[in-house]
């Protein structure tokens, strides 16, 4: 069982180089590489373990994918591609089921296992199943998988989500970009990655405008061909160090970043007390005191992200003061402050909110990460934790950070990795 260890640290010191956005970018560019036949590069990327999820699950449809160097892959899609994802592959990693659109728009048809992931509550495919079926697709659920069909090839809609899903966006615009006539996507999801995603494509030969809008508008091509693309840094990782630092004080830049991809952490985290500001290549900031307690809510970008969420609860529990954290996109994502509760934390979840009381220090414990954010959370909790943190079950970090021991140790930190 992997485990990491963490025990009191010294104030944060030091210069990082924020990893690519593997888990939320790289993996959709993968997915991606399926409708332009030929190789595409991928540079920047990080190794963290849903890559190896995406490689494996490329593989299964019969793309050959090379490593190259530290941090670039190779993806060949010239040859035949399997338009069907299996469950083995699809319920290890939600992101996977991002292939459907692709698959679809590729070989107007695919059989994609229901997606898997963190729990962290109920995440709909309504939205992805209703603007593919705008679009002319047939498409049901069939035994665990969701089986879609497009006789005679997709067709240009307009479809208005319900809610700005980052998933159903990126589903749709693979979908999208090959189909005949002009497809609207309403109310469409704004994150840098989509803002990326987008950006790829018509470096690829699609016509798309709006991207980074709630307003998207593609108008489809005959074909795609592949291109070489590097990876933005990954801002999830850049409020994780944020985070630290409000938690553990002192001063650290981050390097391959961009400020305003966390313009609203930023701005919560400036309000608490922290000073940050922007670099010619990255982010410096400095914590030299307590932070003081402020609200927060989740929304979709460009609002406070849902995955900054629980790096925050174990920010406030250590910041002065008392503050009501509140949930807006996910509803079952406080399952985590049960685990920081052990560790002395005073939190108080009630629904879609928890009420967090800063206190001064935390005591070690063994906790249990159940999922990518939650654990990160209580690792850096237990940098202002007194004797030893174990955090169990830490293979759900890995998914999406590559070594956080190792950046953390970077900045003066200690804490190891165990099995």
């Amino acid at each position: 069982m992997t485990r990491f260890v963490v025990r009191p640290s010294p104030r944060l010191s030091g210069t990082i180089k924020v990893s690519g956005a593997t888990k939320n970018l790289g993996c959709k560019v993968m997915a991606a590489s399926l409708l332009a036949p030929g190789v595409t590069t991928v540079r920047n990327i990080s190794k963290v373990d849903d890559l190896a999820i995406m490689i494996e699950l490329l593989g299964s449809v019969g793309a050959a994918i090379a490593v190259v160097g530290e941090d670039s892959i190779e993806i060949d899609t010239s040859g035949a591609i399997i338009p069907e994802a299996p469950f083995e592959l699809v319920s290890r990693m939600r992101a996977s089921f991002n292939i459907l659109g692709p698959l679809l728009g590729r070989c107007g048809e695919a059989r994609v296992a229901l997606p898997g992931g963190d729990s962290i509550g109920s995440r709909k495919l309504d939205m992805h199943v209703d603007g593919l079926r705008a679009m002319g697709a047939c498409v049901e659920i069939d035994q665990g998988f969701v089986v879609a069909r497009s006789e005679g090839g997709l067709r240009g809609a307009r479809h208005l989500l319900e809610f700005p899903s980052v998933g159903a966006t990126e589903n749709l615009l693979g979908a999208a970009v090959l189909a005949k006539g002009v497809t609207v996507i309403d109310n469409a999801a704004r994150e840098p990655e989509i803002t990326e995603l987008c950006a790829l494509f018509n470096r690829m030969g699609a016509h798309i405008v709006g991207g980074g809008s709630s307003t998207i508008t593609i108008e489809g091509v005959e074909s795609l061909h592949p291109v070489d693309t590097t990876l933005i840094g990954d801002r999830i990782e850049v409020g994780t160090y944020l985070s630290a630092l409000g938690i553990a004080g002192g001063e650290i830049e981050l390097v391959g970043t961009r400020i305003d991809h966390v313009e609203m952490v930023v701005h919560k985290f400036g309000k608490m007390g922290m000073l940050i500001s922007p670099t010619a290549d990255g982010i410096w900031a400095r914590a030299s005191r307590r932070l003081t307690a402020q609200d927060i809510s989740t929304l979709p970008f460009p609002g406070f992200a849902t995955d900054f969420m629980p790096l925050a609860v174990a920010l406030l529990a250590v910041s002065e003061g008392t503050a009501i954290v509140t949930e807006n996109v996910y509803d079952d994502r406080f399952a985590f402050v049960t685990e920081l509760a052990r560790m002395g934390a005073q939190v108080r979840n009630e629904g879609r909110h928890a009420v967090v009381s800063g206190v001064e220090r935390l005591r070690g414990a063994t906790v249990v990460a159940a999922d990518v954010r939650a654990g990160a959370a209580l690792v850096i909790a237990g940098l202002a934790a007194d004797d030893e943190t174990v955090v169990a079950d830490a293979h759900h970090i890995d998914r999406g950070y590559s070594d956080l021991p190792g950046k953390l140790r970077a900045l003066g930190a200690d804490i190891e990795r165990l099995g």
